[in-house]
């Protein structure tokens, strides 16, 4: 079958240059005799067309040029669309390529779209809304609000937001329920994972797979600001996972286990994102996998 792959450029994705880009995709496709198309993407995040357009014009692949933000909308709007996703990465921190082994070099990256596979991929839904990442309540949702204010972007512009909130960071009281349990904790934050990392490799949750039919939960405990490094160098870093069913599991820092849904009720109303995009939060957050949402192309 031959391929027709729609390209959506964000046009202010992380801070590669996009003077240069429509042109490679014009060159790269048409070396290779590939039907394509550019557009490039909405502010308003509206891609209901995508429906009819799949359809009408026999579109196999949609490709994301940007970052972790472009990336969900997108993929909201073709759910049970038998269309592959592929990715261009130009974002920030590009947590979900990396999670799939997308490179991060642009070149190397189209060769992935017109070389790889696509596989079956989880998502996950939050009060409804879709997550094809990680999402977060407490600090580093706070730092996702700040960031996004921020006329600079990439790494380093996010690290200086993160130590600039780090030692004034405070703990925000939640109850969880997940597979039969229910407790209460005092954290800097809950990290909801279905990739590995935040991104540029920073790995949140290690042993998370996009293809598992299971979401990682990290709880970063109430604890001394040193504790917190300590604790992540550890049991992040280097992998060492306690499981919810530890018989000493909330001696711990950090809390980490698998599960397919979790309810978390949040009375402070601690501030919240979805795939590095800061959103308004509330008071209770329904939380559950969407195993095999959709097919992404991977090395």
């Amino acid at each position: 079958m031959s391929r027709k792959i729609l390209f959506f450029i964000n046009p202010v994705s992380g801070t590669k240059s996009k003077l240069q880009l429509e042109q490679k995709i014009i060159t790269k496709c048409e070396e290779r005799n590939i039907s394509f198309e550019i557009l490039f993407t909405s502010a308003e995040g509206d891609y209901r067309f995508l429906h009819d357009k799949i359809k009408t014009d026999f579109i196999t692949d949609i490709v994301i040029c940007g970052g972790d933000g472009s990336i969900r909308p997108i993929v909201s709007a073709i759910l049970n669309i038998d269309v592959n996703i592929g990715i261009i990465p130009l974002g920030s921190g590009n947590g979900l390529a990396r999670s799939a082994g997308i490179p991060n070099n642009i070149d190397k990256a189209f060769e992935v779209i017109f070389n790889g596979t696509a596989y079956f991929t989880d998502a996950f839904l939050i009060n409804k809304k879709l997550s094809c990442h990680v999402c977060g309540l407490g600090f580093d949702a706070l730092v996702a609000h700040e960031f996004s204010k921020q006329e600079e972007r990439g790494l380093s512009s996010y690290t200086k937001q993160a130590i600039k909130h780090f030692f004034a960071a405070k703990t925000y009281f939640f109850t969880i329920e997940s597979g039969g349990k229910k407790f209460d904790v005092d954290a800097f934050l809950i990290c909801i994972a279905n990739s590995n990392q935040f991104g540029n490799n920073f790995k949140i949750a290690p042993k998370a797979s996009l293809c598992d039919g299971f979401l990682d939960i990290v709880i970063l405990k109430k604890t001394s600001k040193p504790q917190i490094v300590i604790s992540f160098v550890k049991q992040i870093l280097f992998g060492k996972i306690r499981n919810i069913n530890s018989e000493n599991f909330h001696e711990k820092n950090i809390l980490y286990f698998q599960t397919d849904k979790i309810k978390i009720k949040n009375s402070l109303l601690a501030p919240f994102h979805i795939d590095g995009d800061p959103l308004d939060t509330d008071r209770e957050f329904l939380v559950e996998i969407l195993p095999s949402a959709y097919k992404l192309i991977q090395p």
